[in-house]
């Protein structure tokens, strides 16, 4: 009987090229790992959602019989309403919890999915990507739960006189998961310019040009993005996000200087002549060459030889 032969393994594509099926299969792979990240954490979360629960209600001023007066009914009843709502408030806590602390595992997953497209050169920004995205992305989580308090008196304030809001933990979980994960994924955007910046694909110089743009597109989306309609939590999103796009631009802008001192013509457009030196170099002095060997004196030439060279002529 013949033996099997195992298959030999294609060899990959030195500049990251792969077929449809391939790009698939690899988008599949990295899907899988950052689910199973989060459904581990999300077991973990579940351990401990007391405490993340304590944590989450805590900015909410909750009204008890001794605060009535103080704070002016501007307070609010958490209450379940239904069999299954204190079970679906848990797996939501414990879920989004798992999202917030895998950051670093699903970045990694989606930059590990578009690095094989770039250059060779271009890979090594994984390390900028990762240094900078978690820590980003922890950040803008953050501050949304600084701001939580500040957005739920602004929201219990619309509450008509002499009521009491009840509210169910499920409308309050949706509004602080707003605030985190769009606090989170704003303060993204100024890594992705820098990100889009290295490898080429938009200068230092347009990012300062669309300023106005960007400052008018994020202030509108701070508008949109934040739940309650008060301008200062609008500004405590837009204005980090302002400062950040400037770092992001300096950045880009830095980045452009040096590759410039390497490559002078990379900033020309397509249909704009490089620059061609047409100055003159001087010319050093001749330099005198003596002859290896004085050639011998011939002897007179014969007159046929004169005829000859006379018709070459």
């Amino acid at each position: 009987m013949s033996k099997l032969t195992k298959a030999p393994k294609t060899a990959k594509d030195p500049e990251g090229r792969m077929a449809l099926a391939d790009h698939l299969r690899e988008l599949r792979n990295r899907v899988v790992k950052s689910v199973l990240a989060i459904v581990l954490f999300t077991i973990v979360a579940l351990i401990f959602h007391k405490q993340i629960e304590t944590l989450l209600l805590k900015p909410l001023p909750q009204c008890t019989l001794d605060n009535l007066e103080s704070t002016k009914g501007r307070c609010a009843q958490v209450s379940t309403i239904g069999l299954t709502a204190g079970f679906n408030w848990m797996l939501k806590v414990a879920l989004t919890a798992a999202v917030v602390a895998t950051v670093p595992i699903w970045l990694y997953q989606l930059w590990a999915f578009v690095a094989p497209g770039l250059h060779k050169h271009e890979r090594k920004y994984t390390v900028i990507f990762m240094a900078c995205g978690a820590p980003l992305f922890l950040a803008g989580v953050t501050l949304a739960i600084l701001l939580l308090p500040l957005t739920v008196e602004v929201l219990i304030s619309f509450t008509p006189d002499k009521t009491t809001p009840i509210l169910p933990p499920a409308d309050y979980f949706d509004i602080a998961t707003r605030l985190v994960m769009v606090f989170g994924l704003a303060f993204e955007f100024p890594l992705l310019l820098v990100m889009l910046n290295l490898v080429g694909v938009v200068t230092g110089k347009r990012l300062l040009g669309w300023w106005r743009g960007m400052v008018m597109g994020i202030t509108v989306f701070a508008a949109f993005a934040t739940p309650s309609a008060d301008p200062l939590s609008m500004l405590a999103l837009a204005a980090p996000i302002w400062g950040l796009y400037f770092v992001a631009v300096g950045v880009a802008m830095l980045n452009d200087r040096r590759r410039a001192r390497r490559n002078p013509d990379l900033a020309l457009d397509d249909e704009e002549a490089s620059h061609v030196d047409l100055s003159v170099a001087p010319v050093a002095g001749a330099e005198a060459i003596e002859a290896s060997a004085t050639p011998s004196a011939s002897g007179q030439v014969p007159a046929a030889r004169h005829e000859q060279m006379d018709d070459i002529t």
